[in-house]
């Protein structure tokens, strides 16, 4: 790693507002009493220069200098596109081969 500030992957929910867009970090952790994993939901808002990020993309962002009042972070890169097709594997998930082709349909 290059620098030492903190990336997260996260989906956008929203791309209504000029070079901002906003993205849902989910994070689960464990309740300190009950020990069941409770899952949080943070939205942040982050900068995209070139306005390219579409709602419902999951992208990977990086801490930045403030942008303005609330925006603190940047898109570092798009890790799935919006039609569900994989532009980098995400960490820990391995490639599953498509089921059902139309080989099997035509015997």
């Amino acid at each position: 790693m290059v620098n030492k500030r903190r990336r997260l992957v996260g989906r956008v929910v929203s791309d209504k507002m000029d070079k901002t867009v906003v993205v849902a970090i989910e994070i689960n952790k464990p309740h300190r009493i009950y020990k069941k994993v409770v899952r949080t939901t943070k939205k942040i808002y982050a900068h995209d220069e070139s306005n390219a990020v579409k709602t419902g993309s999951l992208v990977r962002v990086v801490e930045s200098k403030p942008y303005s009042k609330t925006k603190r972070w940047v898109v570092e890169t798009v890790l799935e596109d919006v039609g569900n097709r994989v532009l980098q594997p995400i960490a820990g998930e391995a490639e599953q081969p498509a089921a059902g082709s139309g080989e099997e349909a035509a015997e």
